[in-house]
Order: C-alpha cells, then sequence, then structure tokens
C-alpha cells in the first residue's frame, strides 16, 4: 500500500509540474505573439492615431484590457499628454479637462517611481489616503501601470485598468504589459519616421507641381510676348512705309487675320464735327452695305461713347436690345446678325478717330477673353498707324486744293480766309516739329541730353519736395562700337543704334525716359522708385540684351553695355552731381571688364584720375599677398591644416580676396598667369614656413586641357604633393566640362589632395561628393547660417555629413565666427571651423602676431 501512495505521490508531482511547464509556454507563446502583432503593425500603419488602437486589440487577447490609455511625456511643456485613450465609464472628455493632472495622479506616480504598480480598489484608495496621488476620474477595482522607456529614460506611461472585481490582472498578463511597453517606444519612433517621411515626400511632390505650373505658366507668357513683339514689329513696318491708305488697311486685316478669327472685318472712321460714321474698309460675307451714316445706337457707336473694346455675344446683345442702349434694324434677318461681335476703338493723341471689328456669323467663332486683350492691345498701335497715314492723306489733299485755290486766282473772302487759316495750322506743325527736332535726336527719335537735363531738373525739385519718391539715373556705354563701324561700317552702326534705341525702351516703364546723349551714350531717368534693387533689375535686363549678336552683310560683331547708376540722394543739389556720378559708375563699369553694372561710391571720385584707374585696376597690376586661416575644433584646438587664400590691393575696393579681383582680367590668358604666378609662390611660402597641410583655392580655369597641363608642371616643379590641397570652387565644379571633370580625376588619381570650396552656397548639390573623391569639403558661410536658422538645411547637413563620413572627406565650416555660433554649428554634427585670419610669416605658419605681407611683386 506504501509502495502505490508513494507512486501516486510521484504521479502528481509531475503532472503539476508539467501543467506549470505548459503554462510557462503558453506565456511565453502569448508574449511571442503579442509582440510579432505589434512589429508588424509598427511596419505597416501610417499613423499614430492607428498605432495606439491596434495595440489595444492585441492586448484585449491576452489581457482583460477594455479600458487602456497611453500618456506620453512632452518634451517641449515637460507635461505628461495623453496620447491614447478607451475606457468603459468615463469619456474623453474627462481626461481633457483636467489639464496637466496626470503627474498628480496614480499615472504620475509610476512616472515618478519609474515602476510597475499593480493596486486593487481598497489598495488604490489607501494610497491616495496616504497622499501619494489623486484620484482621478471613476475609481477602477484594479489598475495596473506599466512604465514606457526609451533608451535609459522614461517617456510615458501604458495604463490597463478594470471596474469588475473579478477581473483582476495575473502575473502573466502584467508581465506581457510590460514587455509590451518596451517595444512600445521603438514602434512609435518606427511610426514617426515613417509619417516625417511621407510628409517630406508629400511637401517635395506638390512644391515641384507648383514649380512645373509656375514653368508653363512663364512659358505660355513668354510666347504670348513673342506673338505681341512680332505683331508690333509688322505694324511699325506699316508706319514707315508710304503705301496707299487701302494697302494699309488691307495690311491690317492681315495682321488681325494673324491673331484671332477675322473672315468678317470692318474699320469705321468717326468724324466728331459732322457725327456721321465712315467705313473705308470693309470684308464681309453677307453684308457689303459700306455707306457712311449718322451717328446712331448701333454697336459701333456703343465702342465710341464708352471708349472701350465691346465683346458682345447673343445674349448680351439682347441685354442691350431691352436696355434701349443699342437699337438694331426690324428689316436685319437673323441669319445676317452676327452671333460674335467684337470691337475695339482706334485711340490716338488727339482722341478716339473710330472702331475696328471682327464679327462672326452662325457661331462659327466666338470670341473670347484672349481675343478681346489681343484686339485691344491691337488698336492702340493700328490708330497710330492710321492716323499717320491719313493725316499723310490729308495732307495732301491739302496741298492739291491749295494750289487749285492758287491757279483759279478767283478767290471769294471766305475762301481767303480758309487758306490763311490753313497756313496758321501749318505753321504749328513747323513749328512743333521744330521743337521736335530741337529736343530730339534725329537719328534714333529718341530725346537728346537738352530735353533729359531739362527733364532731370523737374525730377531732383520734385525729389527735394517728396525725398520719399526715389529716382536712379542710368549711363549706358555701348562696349565695341567702334568695331561695328569700322567692320560693318557707319550706316550699319546707325541701323544698330537705332535697333539698340528701340530695344532699351522695351526695358523700362512708360513714365521712365531713355535719351541719347550722343555716339554710343545712352541715359536713362527712373522715377517713382521704391528701392535700389528696381534700378539693378533695369540694368541687368540691358546687358543681358546686349549680348545677342549684331549681325549684318553676314557678319556679326558681339556688342555689350557697360551702365553706371547713381540712385537719388538728398546731397544732390544740382543735376550736373548726378550725371558725373553716374558716369563716374561707368566709367568704373567699363574698366571692370565691361557688360556689367556699377553703382556709384564716393571712392570713385576720391581724386584718382581716369588714366590712374584704368591702368591701376587690372589684376596684373595689383599688389598681391597672401593671409593664412587656421583650421581650429570648438575648444580652440589647432589642427595640422591651414587654409591659404590670396588678397590683392585695390585702388577702389582696398584689401580683396583673389576670387573676386579675378574678375579684373583683361583677358583668359592674364587670369592664367597670375593664378600661376600666385601658385608659384604659394609653393614658396609652403616649403619656406614649413606648413604640414594647406588648402590653396584655385580657378576651374586651370582645369582646361592646355592651362592643365601649367598646373601639373608647376605642381611637379616644387615636390609639395602632400603639403598642399588645392580646393575648386563648387559652382565651378557644377556647370565644368567634360574634359575639366576628368582632369580633376585625374589629379586625384595622381596622388594630389583635391578639396570642394564654399559649398551649398546657393544649392546642395550631393552627387558631388558621390562621383569625385574629394580629401576636404569646406562649407560656405551661408550655408551655415542657413543650418541655424532653418530645420530643412539642417537635413541637408545631415546628408552631407553622412556621405562624407563614408567617403573620409573632412567637413570644415566657414564662419559664422563668433565662439557661440560654433557651439550651435557643433550640435549639428561640424567639428572643424575657419579660425582667426593672419598674415603668414616666412619663419612660423602659427605666428598670429606677424605683419609681414608677401609680396607677389
Amino acid at each position: 500500500m506504501e509502495d502505490i501512495a508513494a507512486l501516486l505521490h510521484k504521479l502528481e508531482h509531475k503532472n503539476n509540474r508539467l501543467k506549470a511547464l505548459v503554462q510557462k509556454y503558453k506565456q511565453s507563446h502569448h508574449l511571442q505573439n503579442a509582440l510579432i502583432q505589434l512589429s508588424e503593425q509598427a511596419s505597416s500603419v501610417a499613423e499614430l492615431t492607428l498605432l495606439y488602437p491596434a495595440i489595444h486589440d492585441i492586448l484585449q487577447d491576452y489581457v482583460p484590457s477594455k479600458s487602456f490609455y497611453v500618456v506620453l511625456l512632452n518634451q517641449f511643456s515637460n507635461t505628461l499628454e495623453l496620447s491614447y485613450f478607451a475606457d468603459e465609464k468615463d469619456g474623453i472628455s474627462v481626461p481633457l479637462n483636467q489639464d496637466h493632472n496626470f503627474i498628480q495622479g496614480v499615472t504620475g506616480y509610476v512616472f515618478k517611481q519609474g515602476k510597475t504598480t499593480y493596486f486593487q480598489g481598497e489598495e488604490m484608495q489607501a494610497a491616495a489616503d496616504k497622499g501619494l496621488f489623486k484620484l482621478l476620474g471613476t475609481p477602477a477595482e484594479h489598475w495596473v501601470g506599466v512604465p514606457v522607456y526609451r533608451e535609459q529614460s522614461i517617456i510615458g506611461v501604458l495604463a490597463a485598468q478594470s471596474y469588475d472585481k473579478e477581473q483582476c490582472y495575473s502575473e502573466q498578463q502584467i508581465e506581457l504589459l510590460e514587455v509590451m511597453s518596451l517595444y512600445l517606444s521603438t514602434a512609435i519612433e518606427r511610426v514617426k519616421k515613417r509619417e516625417l517621411l511621407e510628409s517630406e515626400v508629400k511637401i517635395r511632390t506638390r512644391a515641384l507641381t507648383q514649380s512645373n505650373e509656375a514653368l508653363n505658366l512663364e512659358v505660355e507668357q513668354h510666347k504670348k510676348t513673342l506673338a505681341r513683339q512680332h505683331i508690333l514689329f509688322k505694324i511699325s513696318e506699316l508706319a514707315t512705309q508710304t503705301k496707299h491708305i487701302d494697302e494699309v488697311y488691307q495690311q491690317v486685316h492681315e495682321i488681325i487675320k494673324s491673331i484671332t478669327y477675322a473672315k468678317n472685318l470692318y474699320i469705321a472712321l468717326y468724324d466728331k464735327e459732322t457725327g456721321w460714321l465712315n467705313f473705308p474698309y470693309c470684308v464681309d460675307e453677307f453684308n457689303e452695305n459700306t455707306k457712311p451714316r449718322p451717328f446712331a445706337k448701333g454697336y459701333s457707336e456703343l465702342v465710341l461713347r464708352t471708349e472701350q473694346t465691346q465683346l458682345i455675344d447673343s445674349a448680351r446683345a439682347d441685354k442691350l436690345r431691352k436696355s434701349g442702349e443699342v437699337e438694331r434694324p426690324d428689316n436685319c434677318a437673323d441669319l445676317h446678325s452676327a452671333t460674335s461681335w467684337l470691337g475695339a476703338p482706334l485711340k490716338t493723341a488727339q482722341g478716339v478717330i473710330g472702331l475696328i471689328t471682327c464679327q462672326a456669323y452662325n457661331n462659327n467663332h466666338v470670341f473670347d477673353q484672349d481675343d478681346f486683350e489681343l484686339i485691344t492691345f491691337v488698336s492702340h498701335q493700328i490708330a497710330t498707324v492710321l492716323q499717320a497715314h491719313l493725316a499723310a492723306q490729308a495732307l495732301k489733299q491739302s496741298h492739291q486744293q491749295l494750289e487749285h485755290r492758287v491757279a483759279e486766282k478767283t478767290k471769294e473772302i471766305r475762301q481767303t480766309n480758309m487758306h490763311l487759316q490753313m497756313q496758321i495750322e501749318e505753321r504749328k506743325k513747323i513749328e512743333q516739329q521744330l521743337y521736335h527736332d530741337a529736343h530730339h535726336d534725329p537719328l534714333t527719335g529718341l530725346p537728346n541730353r537738352s530735353l533729359f537735363l531739362t527733364q532731370l531738373e523737374k525730377t531732383l525739385q520734385h525729389y527735394q519736395r517728396y525725398p520719399e519718391q526715389q529716382f536712379a539715373v542710368l549711363f549706358i556705354d555701348l562696349d565695341k562700337f567702334k568695331d561695328i563701324n569700322d567692320q560693318l561700317g557707319h550706316q550699319a552702326g546707325d541701323q544698330f543704334l537705332i535697333g539698340v534705341s528701340e530695344s532699351f525702351s522695351q526695358c523700362i516703364r512708360e513714365h521712365d525716359l531713355l535719351a541719347r546723349l550722343g555716339g554710343d551714350e545712352f541715359v536713362i531717368l527712373l522715377t517713382h522708385l521704391t528701392y535700389r534693387q528696381q534700378a539693378e533689375d533695369v540694368a541687368k535686363r540691358l546687358i543681358e540684351l546686349m549680348k545677342k549678336p549684331f549681325c549684318m552683310k553676314g557678319i556679326c560683331v558681339q556688342s555689350g553695355a557697360s551702365v553706371g547708376i547713381t540712385y537719388s540722394k538728398t546731397s544732390y543739389k544740382h543735376t550736373d552731381e548726378i550725371i558725373r556720378d553716374a558716369d563716374a559708375a561707368m566709367y568704373y563699369a567699363k574698366n571692370a571688364g565691361r557688360s556689367r553694372f556699377e553703382f556709384y561710391h564716393p571712392l570713385l571720385s576720391a581724386g584718382t584720375s581716369p588714366y590712374e584707374l584704368e591702368t591701376s585696376h587690372h589684376l596684373d597690376s595689383l599688389p598681391m599677398h597672401f593671409r593664412c586661416s587656421e583650421i581650429i575644433t570648438l575648444d580652440e584646438q589647432h589642427q595640422p591644416e591651414s587654409l591659404l587664400e590670396a588678397f590683392g590691393e585695390h585702388p577702389v575696393l582696398g584689401s580683396t580676396s583673389f576670387e573676386v579681383l579675378k574678375k579684373f582680367a583683361a583677358d583668359k590668358a592674364q587670369q592664367l598667369e597670375v593664378e600661376l604666378q600666385l601658385l608659384t609662390k604659394a609653393c614658396q611660402q609652403i616649403h619656406t614656413a614649413q606648413l604640414d597641410k594647406v588648402l590653396f583655392p584655385c580657378s576651374g580655369l586651370l582645369l582646361e586641357k592646355i592651362e592643365f597641363q601649367a598646373l601639373c608642371q608647376t605642381m611637379q616643379s616644387h615636390n609639395i604633393k602632400k603639403q598642399i590641397c588645392l580646393l575648386f570652387n563648387e559652382q565651378e565644379i557644377r556647370y565644368a566640362s567634360a574634359v575639366q571633370i576628368s582632369n580633376l580625376k585625374m589629379l586625384n588619381e595622381r596622388g594630389y589632395s583635391i578639396g570642394l570650396n564654399d559649398f551649398a552656397k546657393d544649392r546642395c548639390e550631393l552627387n558631388l561628393l558621390c562621383e569625385l573623391n574629394f580629401d576636404y569639403l569646406l562649407l560656405s558661410s551661408t550655408f551655415s547660417k542657413r543650418v541655424l536658422q532653418q530645420k530643412s538645411f539642417d537635413l541637408q547637413l545631415q546628408g552631407v555629413l553622412a556621405i562624407t563620413k563614408i567617403k573620409q572627406v573632412k567637413v570644415i565650416a566657414k564662419g559664422p565666427s563668433i565662439l557661440n555660433f560654433r557651439s550651435l554649428l557643433d550640435t549639428h554634427g561640424l567639428l572643424l571651423f575657419i579660425g582667426k585670419q593672419h598674415a603668414l610669416n616666412n619663419t612660423s605658419a602659427r605666428s598670429v602676431d606677424s605683419t609681414v605681407e608677401q609680396l607677389l611683386n
């Protein structure tokens, strides 16, 4: 019997052990299954608002968690905020109305303790009575809170509660909550990163779409501008041609046909004295009645009364007839009534002289707003042409009548008076013409110096009374105009000046004044300005316009424009001062390389003669010296590298870097010669000063085919391959030719160190870092400042640092030089900075006190 009892006892012990193992494996299976589901949700859901309900659904399969919420720490306000809430009894309004009270409740208690806490109803009440926390909301029978950690810091609390006494939480269920909390912060970060990525993609897509739309709009606008310009050229040709008036009408019809539907067109002229309408030209498929008629209430009269373009369709025609503004003849058949009618007034300086009209029958065409704008635009130009031809025709008829009256010799008193009146009118015209000839250039028709100075005097007087209404004067001198005269002849030079005057007129506003002072000198007066950039924009348009070559007789000559600008200031008392300063700025622009503009600066007239300026500001005549900048860390520790830059003493600009001065080179050969001299001197200085590693800026010009050979010879002759790194400007490399890129790679293959200077000044080109093997990368000061101001530039910087880390490229920040700014840049991942700049000493590379400048010449 004892053996049987012992055997039964062993069997019962084994059975209990197997049950415990089954329960343990079941709990492990639950944990594994819950974590797999959580990982799947973190990888699939697109928003945090969808992640928390998914976690709640996972918990409900294993834990009684109908009442479940998540509270996370807001890093900015340092308060606990509700991220998800589901409760059997309390609504979402209960926790939301208790602003900033989570830290005072049992949730805040768990957050402070940093460990899992399980309370039953009585235990929670007892803890609250002790003052450990405050009870918020409906009391729960069972409550468990689990802290959520990210690395070593607690970031929130995950809590579940039950209002049923029988529904308690076992150790296995609490353990499941703890494990879920460990993976919750990781899941949240994954979803947040996915949200951020999708947001960036949407923003980028929207920006590209807007950019594309803007580009399409700009292209369409450019097409319209070119079409209108072509129309203006055609109309201008009509004004200069001595054709019969009937031929002019036919040419106008052809021009209108090229821009809109003009199968049916007529031109009407209005005589205000007699009140009659004449139809000198009419082409119509139904109505050929072109007899003159008195002023009435037709469509044509509506245009003349309002002096505005009128677009009339069937619906508007009915409204006009019902309102009484327009009356139509009763015998007008419906088939012969226009279904779409468009009429524009012919306006001149003397007023409206008539109208031009297009009409369509049987809905063959419907005029729209584009037609409206085009015919309005064209009508003003046509009116001027017609007025000129009508005046010429009238003048011719007047002469014929005058000859007839003189031949008859039997004039009545009235005829004599009329003849006298005609002579007076003719004299007035002659006086007006004489005045015009005295104040306008006979070649281009532009105002001359006299008229310009008169208008400038008025503008200066007005500015002295109203200083807020600023103005600017642009003094323009055409480059290489003598070459055009010499190669193409003076007649071609005259045609060139006429074309330039017409082109310049299109670059300014109607109230601005363009004048020709004489020869190839023009001047522009810009009024009603609000800032200097407006004058600069006009100068840029003029310079860009003059970049087109002038061709005639199969020969093309490249001209240009040098523009000097002076802006209004209260110190101006006379117009001579304004013209003098604008001329000085123009002369400086011409000697600084031509095809450019310069604003006047007092240094331009500080006692230096024009000849001295011309002979002393060229690149090869400027004294040069070197300045050395140490590469340091945030804590001012010097690195083996240093930046060596060339500076020149300009007579106007003062001590200026070579990057700015090289634009004063007379030609490409002169720049190459000076650059190679600088490189040679730099190599000598490196050897003499015993510098460890020098970063030396170079021009992309040295990478061209022939220049590259000279560069290699210079480098080989000094044998300092390991001591120098050639820095090339990022903008030049971005637009470099295939030959230049190939030579840059060849430098790297030959063991020379290369670097990229002024990186990301206007945009961040990461492909350059991937395609080429640079040893150093110098960020532009502009980019460094933007990193501190805008988050988007910080993201660009992180991309740069990621690539340079992989390719082992040293990144050095130029400015900001303030130590506090450097510390801020250090938080963004930048470790190396440009230190203080000092003159290079022959004996020591570290001596900052040395003031000896190594002159190149």
